[in-house]
């Protein structure tokens, strides 16, 4: 799986979880945060996509592989050139935002990546699963705040992940206890929203 081609995936057996209103099957977006040399976040978005099979079709998006444009390009609103990253967030009905915790937040590279896009984000959903000594809630209590400006509507059910580098081995990332179960249950209000939100913007979009 890599990111330079969107990762689709679609269980017929998931009918709890799947947008049977809809015209096409639910959209996510994993989006792997860290751009480190020597991080997790693209083994652990690797997991968040094996959970979300079944309830949408799936995208697995690296930031450390995606380039973006200057900053001296970027105006207020999303203005700017068109990034490279710009279709394939505006194609996502919902957001699963993998990322880490540097310094009681979360890294520049998401930010930069939120900053860059605008009505792509808008009216849709997203989940956070963050880690780091502590869990990363404090990047996920952060981000919040941010996707709030957005329009985008955050899920109560979000995921931590305590020291999970503890749970990586040459066959990956073993979860440890419950966090499986919990991420299930995010990923589930997550397509309740982006499949209620979809709907929205096509029946009854929001004024401009």
């Amino acid at each position: 799986m890599t990111s330079s081609t969107p990762h689709h995936s679609r269980s017929s057996e998931a009918a709890p979880l799947e947008a049977g209103r809809l015209e096409q099957p639910l959209r996510l977006a994993v989006i792997a945060a860290s751009v480190r040399k020597e991080r997790l976040s693209r083994v652990l978005a690797e997991w968040a996509c094996g959970k979300a099979d079944g309830i949408a079709d799936v995208d697995l998006v690296d930031l450390a592989e995606c380039a973006l444009p200057d900053e001296e390009h970027l105006e207020p609103g999303g203005g700017g050139p068109r990034s490279a990253i710009a279709d394939r967030i505006e194609r996502a009905d919902g957001y699963v935002i993998v990322t880490p915790e540097y310094n009681h937040s979360y890294p520049a590279s998401v930010k930069r990546a939120i900053d860059w896009h605008y009505r792509e984000w808008m009216f849709k959903a997203a989940t956070v699963l963050s880690y780091g000594a502590q869990g990363g809630l404090l990047a996920t209590e952060h981000l919040r705040g941010v996707f709030s400006e957005l329009h985008v509507v955050t899920t109560r059910r979000a995921v931590g992940l305590r020291g999970p580098w503890n749970d990586i081995d040459d066959d990956g990332f073993t979860p440890p206890p419950g966090a499986g179960e919990a991420l299930d249950e995010a990923l589930r209000e997550l397509a309740w929203w982006a499949t209620t939100l979809h709907t929205a913007r096509r029946d009854h979009p929001f004024p401009s």
